[in-house]
């Protein structure tokens, strides 16, 4: 929402243009279940993109890309390619916002209009309370969002406003662009239809207005409800709501509710409940139940008062209930600035990174990468939720990944490997996208075997493992088979490129990058103790590959990220340093050369090609390496995209202005730092330098 509170000027928050590609605006309204396709001229099939690559296995189809990526952006890419990197995608429900009547017409509001605008969010009621002056009235607005439904409250006191003002809500059809997830040009693309008012079932005493919405083969509803309110369809794909100049309702004031719903079997998947699966993952992991949510708030409160009400029942249970870290009562005045972004973090990954779905780097604020989702990107927005002890906002986009089993299976069978192979840049289909990057990591493997062995180290439980297993063991069953022996041990790729995409374009030389070695000895043995766990026979292949991987290559007594010429490229991820801070210790990694890498890495990298993630990063490796100091200094490094604004959203750049994996390694770092690791220090908070206060509970320990 901007200032007003609601959606009314799209033009002052703007996601900046990539090269040619449009702007966006972070005013959009999304939701788990919104997607939508645009109708391809033909059938488009990856098999146009699929090219041979060598491997010491012989020849191996991968999705590749007639065109390339440069500089983030596509390049020379078909029209088959541009297709499938965009369909489908998600999807802008809506636009909601003030307008203003003068001279018998309404027209859109200004940034003069709105003056001494003061805005505040309640994080202990989940409700944002706007107040301004418009055209020199005063106008207070209340917005909320259901913890259970997806339903927006809406209450707007505007006394000297109450024939002018109006709220009206834009419908767009889906966009395939970078940024936005609403194309406002093609109007005859898509359809709006208005029905007859009705009683609503939600809200007691209340008129439901509902709106069904049809875009090719997404459809969906849209339900207003209020009272003493007029709502009417004003354009093709505009509805007004004002208040009724006949009724008794209070003058001056609209209180109304807006409600979205997927109403067909396209591409809008299917929504559930996100209340409700939260809810029951509470209780599939033997979480302690939270307060019970009022749905609809006291008998006979206007709809978006109930709103409100039951957003302010269910908030309190969050901040009350999983982990927390104080850090008050220390001296430093960098713990007032780390408390701030810890408690923000907590916020913004609740709202965009909990649902059914791994969220896209943006979340629900605006569209990145054509909203979808990256599944190498999925640790950095859920593992802190095991670790923090909210266990039940992981399991709901875990268990995605059983649904997209058979298609990730069919790609490693067509490489030749056993298991599974993870896409990387997806929808809820689980379909890849042609890509010279994407389809050649190999980073995103072993993360549904880490999630869930953090699932099951929150709440260790047989229903953990016997639900999880199959992910974990099918995962498993590609590393090994991916790994190939040589006289020197197992060795991985080429093809390949490592987390640090740098190496791109010798993608097909890569072999032995030091993360992605210590990742797979690692979680190919948490596998093995999965089966154990279930008193399963063991698979001898998976330890073999473990025991016998090659060590990382090092060079002048640090660790390279890779085995082959450059070694190291010291721009983007500092990958390495992941090898001992993501992971614990293993085999394959010494400490003092870790030491070494860190202080190398500190010493010379360019920051300004980092990304927000790898300051936890580095933040987690002093932490493992007992250099508190350098942990702290790590996570509030003077670095642009280290940049945490005052809402909380860890800005990249003009055009990916929040970064929601920042925040999510942010608070994976601090829990390290807090609770500890086995076998750490024993010590409190040995993450965190000896003179800091720190305060902590609920946490839970990293392997």
């Amino acid at each position: 929402m901007d200032l007003t509170g609601l959606q009314s000027l799209p033009g002052s928050y703007p996601v900046g243009a990539r090269d040619d590609l449009p702007p966006g605006t972070l005013l959009g309204t999304q939701a788990q279940w919104a997607w939508h396709s645009v109708p391809p001229a033909q059938t488009y099939e990856l098999s146009g993109s699929t090219v041979l690559y060598d491997s010491p296995r012989g020849p191996v189809p991968y999705v590749d890309m007639v065109g390339d990526i440069v500089n983030d952006r596509e390049a020379g890419t078909s029209v088959a390619e541009t297709w499938l990197r965009a369909n489908p995608h998600r999807l802008d429900l809506g636009r909601i916002g003030f307008r203003l009547a003068e001279a018998g017409e309404d027209r859109a509001l200004t940034e003069g209009d709105v003056t001494q605008a003061e805005q505040t969010l309640d994080l202990w009621t989940g409700t944002v309370t706007s107040r301004f002056l418009l055209a020199g009235h005063p106008v207070t607005v209340m917005t909320a969002c259901h913890p259970e439904r997806d339903e927006l409250g809406i209450r707007v006191e505007s006394q000297g406003l109450q024939d002018r003002l109006a709220i009206t809500i834009d419908f767009p059809y889906g966009s395939e662009a970078w940024h936005d997830a609403a194309d406002w040009t093609s109007q005859d693309a898509h359809t709006t239809t208005l029905g007859e008012p009705s009683a609503s079932g939600l809200h007691a005493g209340s008129t439901a207005w509902t709106t069904r919405r049809e875009l090719d083969d997404s459809r969906y509803e849209v339900v207003i409800t209020g009272r003493g309110l007029t709502v009417a369809q004003t354009g093709q794909h505009r509805l007004r709501i004002s208040p009724n100049p006949g009724s008794s309702e209070g003058q001056g004031v609209m209180d109304l509710a807006v409600a979205f719903a997927s109403a067909g079997d396209g591409d809008c998947v299917p929504r559930g409940d996100t209340g409700a699966t939260l809810a029951a993952a509470r209780q599939d992991a033997g979480t302690p139940a939270r307060p019970a949510v009022v749905l609809s708030g006291p008998a006979g409160l206007p709809a978006g008062s109930s709103v409100a009400a039951a957003s302010e029942a269910y908030w309190p249970g969050f901040w009350l209930s999983g982990g927390a870290i104080e850090l008050a009562a220390t001296q430093d005045p960098r713990a007032k600035e780390l408390e701030r972004r810890i408690v923000l973090s907590q916020y913004l990954t609740a709202i965009n990174c909990s649902g059914s779905l791994p969220p896209q780097e943006t979340g629900l604020v605006c569209n990145s990468w054509r909203g979808r989702f990256h599944l190498e990107m999925h640790w950095w927005h859920a593992a802190h939720f095991a670790h923090w002890n909210r266990v039940e906002h992981l399991l709901p986009s875990l268990r995605w990944y059983s649904t997209v089993l058979e298609a990730s299976r069919q790609t490693a069978r067509a490489q030749g490997f056993d298991g599974v192979r993870w896409p990387k840049q997806v929808g809820p289909d689980g379909r890849e996208s042609p890509s010279p990057i994407g389809t050649f990591l190999v980073w995103q493997q072993p993360h549904p075997i880490h999630l869930a062995e953090l699932a099951y180290r929150a709440n260790p439980c047989r229903e953990v493992l016997e639900e999880f297993a199959e992910i974990v063991f099918e995962s498993a069953m590609f590393m090994a088979s991916f790994a190939h022996r040589t006289p020197r041990g197992f060795e991985l790729g080429p093809p390949l490129i490592p987390a640090q995409e740098s190496y791109g374009s010798i993608r097909a030389s890569v072999t032995n990058p030091t993360f992605e070695l210590a990742y797979w000895q690692w979680a190919l043995r948490v596998a093995a103790t999965w089966r154990d766990r279930l008193g399963l026979e063991p698979v001898p292949a998976w330890q073999e590959v473990a025991g016998l991987l090659v060590k990382p290559r090092v060079m002048d007594g640090v660790y390279a990220a890779i085995d082959v010429e450059p070694f190291t490229i010291r721009t983007d991820h500092p990958s390495m340093l992941c090898a001992l801070g993501v992971l614990p210790e293993t085999d394959l990694i010494d400490k003092d050369i870790m030491r070494a890498t860190l202080a190398s890495v500190l010493a010379d990298w360019n920051w300004d090609s980092t990304w927000g993630w790898d300051y936890p990063v580095l933040a987690m490796t002093a932490a493992r390496l007992e250099d508190p100091e350098a942990a702290v200094n790590a996570l509030l490094l003077d670095a642009r995209k280290n940049t945490v604004l005052p809402n909380g959203h860890n800005r990249q750049t003009d055009s990916l202005p929040l970064y929601l994996p920042g925040n999510g390694g942010l608070l994976a770092a601090t829990a390290l730092m807090a609770a500890g690791w086995d076998g750490g220090p024993d010590r409190h908070a040995p993450g965190f330098p000896a003179g800091w206060t720190v305060a902590w509970e609920g946490l839970v320990a990293a392997p």
